[in-house]
């Protein structure tokens, strides 16, 4: 059975005509997809041929291939030498409604948060410059590891982590943290999001309460509802996250210190001194995020927290994810050395010593100098696109607003009152821009604010202009009131 040709021409042609930011094969896979998904191609028909769509939608012939094929890839479509024919689906996926799924109650207060992108689409928060990278360099000390070490890196390694990397944390934190450690008290995590797993296990049971920056970061919170903690949001301004002490002592504190996540502020000297000898009274385990520090643009380095004081009950985490690239999966948490011989059984029950090479490949990044100086590059950098973005912003946003998050890092946050952020960022990903709204990062929903929170770390500073002008556009049908 063939597809009627006008009706069929004139979905993709309106599909492509109202496409946005999508390329045409995008536009086209999309258009294809929802047609079958939603019965108006019905299984068992045959698409005209590719050349013939090619030549009526007045598109390249290798685009359509393209489409055609991803779609057969994931089912949608058989294709052979007589062309492509739509595949028949179970009814109950494409026209019945879904059943209900009932999420366990700790569960249901998560954020939604959507997913990431490769490649990463514009404005996407928490993703550095990732085509700055020195991959030529990277391959060749991957290369001399595996040549030095070979087969014996491909077992299970020490559950803490190689101990060459853990070495070279160590000396990199006194030069650039402040921070005076044993390799000891280092553990490799994937990712800093393990270390506040195992942050939990290590110093928390179900049904104690955490406290947490509100707004704050997404993914504490979740580990921490997760692990079965109730969370108490503490209110954050510009000097950072303030100290509640009319409340009842939690049994951990979560902040990120030296760069707040979404706000950008920085918990002031006072506070932080306040937090330290509050939680050594009451007996509380401080987590403290380092997530960004690394890219601060105006006076002097930050020191962190945990180095402010000797024997502090401070558990501090850090990520090369944000510094180097994201897949690396590397991150690494600094332990109290009251805590590094009763942490073992934990470390080695939940965590298998992976990655090995890579590993020990940047142990050497650190060790002969090419990690300060991809930092000092990569900070010279987002100072320039921070201040690119801020007189974009300026130029072409319109509506009131207010610039937050303005001396480091690799984010602005721009909050607008009364518009619908979430829907705003639900559009903004139709133009191939993925910017995080900002009011799912509140916990206390009654305090939240609305905007975006806009990462330029992966942004060319050349798509600046357009890409803010289609957010000023997209926003004006969404304000409240």
């Amino acid at each position: 059975m063939n597809i009627p040709d006008a009706p069929f021409f004139a979905m993709l042609a309106r599909s492509l005509q109202t496409r946005g930011g999508l390329t045409l094969q995008r536009s086209l896979y999309s258009a294809l997809r929802e047609a079958i998904m939603h019965g108006q191609l019905q299984a068992e028909c045959w698409l005209p041929g590719s050349r013939v769509i090619a030549e009526r939608l007045q598109i390249s012939r290798n685009t359509v291939n393209a489409a055609l094929e991803q779609l057969a890839m994931e089912g949608y479509l058989y294709r052979d030498r007589r062309g492509s024919r739509v595949a028949s689906l179970p009814q109950e996926s494409c026209d019945s409604p879904a059943a209900p799924v009932s999420l366990p109650s700790s569960l249901q207060s998560l954020p939604q948060v959507l997913p990431r992108d490769t490649p990463p689409l514009l404005f996407a928060p928490g993703t550095p410059a990732i085509n700055y990278f020195p991959l030529p360099l990277w391959r060749r000390l991957l290369d001399r590891v595996l040549r030095e070490e070979g087969s014996s890196l491909l077992g299970y390694g020490d559950a803490a982590g190689e101990w060459p990397l853990r070495v070279a944390i160590a000396r990199h934190l006194a030069l650039s943290r402040g921070i005076d450690c044993d390799a000891r008290q280092i553990v490799i995590t994937e990712g800093a999001l393990e270390g506040v797993n195992l942050c939990t296990h290590l110093l928390s049971e179900p049904g104690q309460t955490a406290w947490v920056e509100d707004p704050g970061y997404f993914g504490a919170k979740s580990a921490f509802i997760a692990a079965g903690l109730r969370l108490q949001g503490i209110s954050v301004d510009n000097e950072g996250m303030q100290l509640a002490t009319d409340l009842a002592p939690p049994t951990l504190i979560f902040t990120s210190p030296s760069h707040q996540y979404p706000t950008g502020s920085v918990l002031s000297a006072a506070r932080r001194l306040a937090l330290l000898d509050y939680a050594r009274q009451h007996g509380v385990w401080i987590v403290e995020d380092d997530y960004d520090s690394e890219f601060r643009f105006s006076g002097e380095p930050i020191p962190a927290m945990r180095g402010m004081a000797d024997n502090a009950p401070v558990v501090y985490l850090g990520t090369f994810s944000k510094t180097l690239f994201p897949s690396l999966r590397i991150g690494f948490m600094v332990l109290p050395s009251m805590l590094v011989e009763a942490a073992q059984p934990v470390i080695r029950a939940l965590l298998r010593g992976g990655h090995r090479a890579e590993q020990r490949a940047l142990a050497n990044f650190i060790e002969e100098g090419h990690y300060s100086r991809h930092l000092a590059a990569m900070r010279r950098l987002y100072r320039k696109r921070q201040t690119q973005l801020q007189d974009v912003l300026k130029q072409e946003l319109t509506m009131p607003h207010r610039l937050m998050a303005g001396e480091g890092g690799l984010h602005l946050t721009v909050e607008i009152e009364g518009v619908d952020d979430v829907e705003w960022v639900r559009q903004a990903r139709l133009h191939q821009m993925a910017p995080s709204a900002l009011s799912p990062f509140y916990l206390e929903k009654q305090h939240a604010r609305s905007g975006l929170v806009l990462g330029y770390g992966n942004t060319s500073a050349s798509q600046f202009s357009a890409a803010i002008r289609t957010l000023q556009r997209l926003i004006v049908p969404l304000r409240r009131g």
